[in-house]
C-alpha cells in the first residue's frame, strides 16, 4: 500500500501518567490505522496513489472531487497523527531552545504566551479537531485551530506542533475534562522534534 502507519517511536506506556497506555494503543493501532486504510482505498488505482500525503493535502483543490472528501478526512487524519506521534516523547516537556525558542519569543513574546494561545485554541475547538502551531509563508509562527482532520497544509501553512482534541485522544483518562488533558499534554511535548520541523519548514 502507498501509505502506512508509522511505528510509534516509543512504548505505549512511555507517556504515562500524562497519556495512558491504553489510549495510545487504541489511538495508534486502531484510529490511525483506519485513516490509512481508508486513504489507500480512496486513492487506489488513481494518479494520486503514490503521492506523499502532504502533497495530496497541499494540492487538495486539484484532487478529483469524487475522492477529495476521503483524502481530506483520511489523508488529514494520517498526516496529523504522523506528526502527533513525533512531537511527543517520554522525555518531553520543559522549554525549547535555539531557533525555536527565538521564533516563539518573536511571534508570541514568551513560551507561556504560546502555551496560553495554543491551549485556548485547542480547548475552544467546538467538537472534534486540533490545535496547531504552524509556520506561515513568511516563516513566522502562528497558532490556528482546525475542525475534524482538516490539515493546515490545505491552507498553505506548515504544522510543526499539533494537539489532538478528538475525544478518542483523551477520553479514557480525562473523560470530558479537555482542559486537564491539554495541561498534561505540555509535559510530553518533544521540543527538539518541533525545532527540527521548524528548520525544515523554513528551508
Amino acid at each position: 500500500m502507498a501509505h502506512e502507519v508509522p511505528p510509534l517511536p516509543y512504548a505505549f506506556d512511555a507517556l504515562e501518567p500524562h497519556i495512558d497506555a491504553q489510549t495510545m494503543q487504541i489511538h495508534h493501532d486502531k484510529h490511525h490505522a483506519a485513516y490509512v486504510a481508508k486513504l489507500n482505498e480512496a486513492v487506489a488505482g488513481s494518479e494520486w496513489e503514490d503521492r506523499p500525503v502532504e502533497d495530496l493535502l497541499r494540492r487538495i483543490d486539484q484532487v478529483p472531487e469524487k475522492i477529495r472528501g476521503a483524502v481530506r478526512n483520511h489523508g488529514g487524519g494520517h498526516a496529523n497523527h504522523s506528526l502527533f506521534w513525533e512531537v511527543m516523547g517520554p522525555n518531553g516537556g520543559g522549554r525549547p531552545g535555539g531557533d525555536l525558542a527565538r521564533a516563539i519569543d518573536d511571534a508570541f513574546g514568551s513560551l507561556d504566551s504560546l502555551q496560553e494561545k495554543l491551549t485556548a485554541a485547542a480547548a475552544g475547538q467546538f467538537g472534534s479537531g486540533w490545535g496547531w502551531l504552524v509556520v506561515g509563508g513568511d516563516g513566522r509562527l502562528e497558532v490556528v485551530a482546525r475542525p475534524n482532520q482538516d490539515s493546515p497544509l490545505m491552507d498553505g501553512l506548515t504544522p510543526i506542533l499539533g494537539v489532538d482534541v478528538w475525544e478518542h485522544a483523551y477520553y479514557l483518562k480525562y473523560q470530558n475534562r479537555r482542559p486537564d488533558y491539554l495541561k498534561a499534554w505540555w509535559n510530553v511535548v518533544a521540543w527538539p522534534a518541533v525545532e527540527e520541523r521548524l528548520r525544515r519548514a523554513r528551508g
